[in-house]
């Protein structure tokens, strides 16, 4: 029984980092787009939720039927999934490539991963109580870190481009929406059923405001070979590999884990891309992500003192 729950642990750790660094390989996918094929997020943003929501939706409505349409049944269930869709999935993944189109899929990732402090300043907010003491440690590392990727310590000018900056807090509000909006749906439901129909209607909703057919971006192999990765291996496989080693690994462990994905995006931006960063900006990044590190390290220790 103890080899068993070695080997789970082992296996959630392969595929945490699996689906993390699919993540990252999957924003670098999207900036070469960008760059070389004249692709926006107003085509790609749409077309890779609406793909990927019908094809999770449809391999699991070969395995439960018609069990696939009850949120859409009941009334809670409706008005929970248009909101996750809507202002978690759809506005999320939006804003983060659109923060990828203005600068690159590093910079992108490690300001949308800003996220988890703001998770903190909200959550405290909602239970009106004092942050503890890393708590505000991580709310400062995070500040910190935005403010030295954005202006490299000259407060005159931005050293990112103005959308970028936007956007990328943009990616991180939506980010707080993303991560707690949906617990209720997926406690009542499955994560991947509240995925599937999120990423479907975010998709849909998306296309009706964009109108992705009008544009006309450079549609080659290369191009279908990366929008075809971004939607089976960059999102559905991604976020299968990452939710089930969740299961075997905790949360707060996984979180930790997934600090490979602004890792993986900074490499390939720098490797594949040509993207030059400066050492500041290495001080910008190690200064964010150092947030999850704090906030998933203590989380851990409370975790384990509750087993006590």
């Amino acid at each position: 029984m103890e080899e068993e729950q070695k080997q789970k642990h082992v296996l959630g750790i392969v595929l945490t980092l699996l689906g993390a660094g699919l993540w990252g390989f999957c924003g670098s996918c999207g900036q070469f787009l960008f760059q070389y094929k004249e692709v926006t997020s107003a085509w790609l943003v749409p077309i890779r939720l609406t793909s990927a929501g019908a094809l999770i939706l449809l391999f699991l409505s070969v395995q439960k039927g018609k069990e696939v349409l009850l949120v859409l049944k009941e009334r809670e269930g409706r008005r929970d999934i248009f909101i996750f869709a809507i202002f978690g999935m759809m506005l999320c993944q939006y804003s983060y490539f659109t923060t990828i189109q203005y600068s690159n899929a590093g910079t992108a990732t490690v300001l949308q991963y800003t996220g988890p402090a703001l998770i903190l300043v909200y959550l405290c907010f909602r239970e009106r109580k004092m942050p503890k003491f890393y708590e505000l440690i991580a709310l400062f590392c995070s500040m910190f870190g935005t403010f030295v990727l954005a202006t490299h310590g000259n407060l005159s000018e931005l050293a990112i481009p103005k959308e970028a900056l936007v956007w990328g807090i943009i990616s991180a509000v939506t980010l707080v929406v993303y991560t707690l909006q949906p617990a209720r749906l997926m406690k009542r439901y499955s994560t991947l059923l509240a995925l599937g129909w999120g990423m479907l209607i975010g998709g849909l909703v998306l296309s009706i405001f964009m109108k992705p057919w009008r544009l006309h971006p450079v549609v080659d192999g290369q191009t279908v070979l990366f929008m075809g990765f971004i939607v089976l291996f960059g999102t559905i496989c991604a976020f299968y590999c990452y939710l089930t080693g969740v299961r075997f690994v905790g949360a707060s462990s996984a979180s930790m884990l997934a600090c490979i994905e602004p890792v993986a995006a900074t490499a390939l931006s720098v490797l594949w891309l040509k993207v030059q960063f400066q050492s500041v900006d290495l001080l910008g990044f190690v200064f964010v992500m150092s947030t999850v590190f704090i906030i998933s390290l203590h989380e851990k220790k409370e975790e384990i003192g509750g087993k006590v």
